[in-house]
């Protein structure tokens, strides 16, 4: 049985690794994996049937049979065609919740199936295939951060080129930094899904040369630039004011990216002692992930009892494998 372990969060820069900014501007964000994963499950099947097991438990004869589009076009990519089991698990609800789960589910599939034909796969490769089936096959209005990040793991700087190029470069800190970032921040389950395509689409059509949305992922191209100076200089505390900079400008670039119920819980946050934050992922639900000293940190969940923390430490590692023999 093979099994593959995938994490993913952005903190500034999203939006500008859409295709309908970075083919006239250079995109760039700042993302860290966490220890959060998708797991998938690939075992060889007897009968030479493929079973998907996921909302629901699919059962075909061929690849081209089956309903799950990313199952489908991954097991495509690499050439499996037959006996194959797959189910996946996740440590958080993983579906509408902004940490970029099907981006790494996509990646997970990919490391396993390779895994499965004894074909190991690096990160880069991994990132691009993800890409190119949920952006190019599957026609998903998405990004590509949350496809490189799972791959590589760790902190990155990453940069998106016109020419359709990424650019990977690990963010190098002192471990007190990194420590100062994981005890400054908050990761609060909203209870609120959404469909993230919708939002997307709406922004990727928003955003065109000139525009104010244009400009304003201009601006916030260049915060990934400002974290990574910070985070390379030991400035960890400039996370929370460049999270609320980001945030005030993301919320104009589509309908649906916060509303009254986000707002209230911001800036509540704000009011006992959070320095910024943001919805993650396209918005309108999912995870609040704010920032907020130590000290003040109580004070803040008391005043949002609604929510539920989850907390979480920062990932080395990009998509793992395991092999249960």
């Amino acid at each position: 049985m093979i099994i593959s372990r995938t994490p993913r969060i952005s903190f500034v820069g999203g939006g500008t690794d859409l295709p309908a900014f970075y083919r006239d501007h250079e995109g760039a964000v700042v993302s860290t994996a966490i220890d959060k994963y998708i797991f998938i499950c690939v075992n060889e099947k007897f009968d030479r049937k493929i079973r998907v097991s996921y909302s629901i438990t699919e059962v075909v004869d061929s690849v081209g049979e089956l309903r799950h589009e990313l199952v489908r076009e991954a097991l495509s990519a690499v050439g499996v065609d037959a006996g194959v089991e797959i189910a996946s698990i996740s440590d958080v609800p993983a579906h509408g919740t902004g940490l970029g789960s099907s981006s790494s589910y996509t990646v997970g599939l990919l490391n396993a199936f390779r895994a499965h034909r004894g074909e190991p796969a690096d990160a880069a490769w991994l990132a691009n295939e993800a890409c190119e089936i949920e952006i190019q096959r599957c026609g998903k209005p998405i990004g590509k951060q949350d496809q490189y990040i799972a791959a590589f793991g760790g902190m990155q700087f990453i940069r998106f080129l016109p020419d359709e190029r990424v650019l990977v470069e690990p963010i190098h800190c002192r471990e007190e930094t990194k420590d100062r970032l994981e005890r400054s921040l908050l990761l609060l389950y909203t209870g609120m899904a959404r469909e993230s395509d919708a939002v997307l689409k709406e922004q990727g059509e928003n955003t065109r040369v000139g525009t104010a949305n244009s400009k304003a992922l201009v601006q916030m191209a260049r915060m990934a630039y400002d974290l990574r100076d910070a985070l390379e200089a030991d400035r960890p505390d400039e996370l929370g004011r460049l999270l609320d900079a980001g945030w005030q400008l993301k919320r104009q670039l589509a309908d649906g990216i916060t509303n009254p119920q986000i707002d209230a819980w911001y800036e509540t946050a704000c009011a006992r002692g959070a320095v910024g934050g943001k919805i993650l992922g396209a918005g309108g639900g999912g995870f609040l992930l704010l920032y907020a000293a130590p000290e003040r940190q109580e004070r803040i969940l008391r005043a949002l009892p609604g929510l539920r923390r989850v907390p979480f430490a920062f990932s080395p590692e990009g998509s793992r494998i395991f092999t249960i023999d």
